[in-house]
């Protein structure tokens, strides 16, 4: 079933990305970590859905995402990035793979960490985020999504890797079977990954080749 909400609310977080709020419709539910399909309610637009990650809580009175637009091509998140408060989306219900299991480590590449957000806001409002770790990687500094965030809430738990230069406090580098032996030093725990289809199959082979069980490796379908 599809609901029609108000935008409320309209945030920068990098040259992206956007943090959008909406309405809630009433009896609205989700888990952290789902998301669902929406569409702009605007002519051409409202058949052209997309999956999207909520990064709110359950709780709270509206509905938040965090999206990332693409310039190269005049699509669905271009749109987006025009948004206004007052204009309409379309939501259906939520759906999706990624949900909690229990402590380990969160492997995101750049806006695959959308659906953590919600995740790790959870955490911390149940004072449960002790014992979890974040590893995102991005291209370049100005792509982390929510930096100062995770480095509160997390500190020495967030490590944040960049790809394409060099900067104080990040690592250098791709996210792969020498960087995880680094980084990780128990792989019975749970893992969980979100990124490009890629990144997603690399990083799972290589867990599984350093120990991780499969049934361990929480990732979207």
């Amino acid at each position: 079933m599809s609901n029609t909400v108000k935008v409320t609310e309209v945030l920068s977080l990098t040259h992206d990305v956007k943090q959008i709020r909406t309405e809630k419709p009433n009896g609205y539910q989700f888990t952290p970590g789902q998301v669902t399909e929406v569409a702009l309610n605007k002519k051409g637009y409202q058949e052209e859905k997309r999956p999207f990650t909520f990064t709110c809580l359950p709780s709270d009175d509206y509905l938040e995402f965090v999206i990332k637009s693409y310039f190269d091509h005049d699509g669905v998140t271009k749109q987006i990035d025009e948004i206004q408060i007052g204009d309409e989306l379309i939501i259906d219900e939520a759906w999706g793979a990624i949900e909690y299991k229990g402590k380990g480590v969160f492997i995101a590449g750049g806006a695959g960490i959308t659906p953590f957000i919600s995740i790790f806001r959870d955490l911390e409002a149940k004072g449960e985020v002790e014992g979890n770790k974040l590893i995102f990687s991005n291209k370049t500094g100005k792509d982390v999504i929510l930096e100062p965030y995770w480095d509160e809430l997390l500190g020495e738990d967030f490590t944040s890797t960049i790809t394409h230069e060099k900067i104080e406090g990040h690592e250098n580098g791709m996210i792969n079977m020498e960087f995880l032996k680094k980084h990780v030093d128990d792989y019975s725990q749970h893992f969980y990954v979100c990124g490009p289809d890629q990144m997603i199959k690399d990083i799972s082979r290589s867990l599984k080749q350093l120990g991780a069980s499969p049934d361990g490796i929480v990732f979207e379908k």
